[in-house]
């Protein structure tokens, strides 16, 4: 499994980015595709998740109604469109892929990661 994934960036507050993310090596159906960031001096968190099964998806609290998770499973892709970014979600963003029998936890959103891409920077500056 490979997890690529593309679009950080740097943007003023207020702005928004669109991370991407190629996923190849998965069976149809039975994993999914998240992201999850890590900002300097703070523990990972998950940020938001996408079933590949029935577009399922899931989001942080700290993210709800200004990121959105969408997928084409025709490219294999996930994206994280994010707007109206904030200083606090300066971190690095890194695509993950799950199986759907790993842990998963909606609230607060969690779980367990197979497969780790490498991270892309997301930086929030004035």
């Amino acid at each position: 499994v490979q997890l690529q994934a593309s679009g950080g960036g740097t943007v003023q507050p207020g702005g928004s980015l669109r991370l991407s993310c190629t996923a190849s090596g998965f069976t149809k159906d039975d994993h999914n595709i998240g992201w999850f960031r890590q900002a300097p001096g703070k523990e990972r968190e998950a940020v938001a998740i996408i079933a590949s099964k029935d577009g399922s998806s899931y989001y942080a609290d700290s993210v709800k109604g200004r990121f959105t998770i969408s997928r084409d499973n025709a490219k294999n892709s996930v994206y994280l469109q994010m707007n109206n970014l904030t200083l606090e979600d300066t971190a690095v963003y890194y695509c993950t892929g799950a199986y759907v029998t790993s842990r998963f936890y909606r609230a607060p959103l969690n779980y367990d990661v197979d497969y780790w891409g490498k991270g892309t920077q997301v930086t929030v500056s004035s």
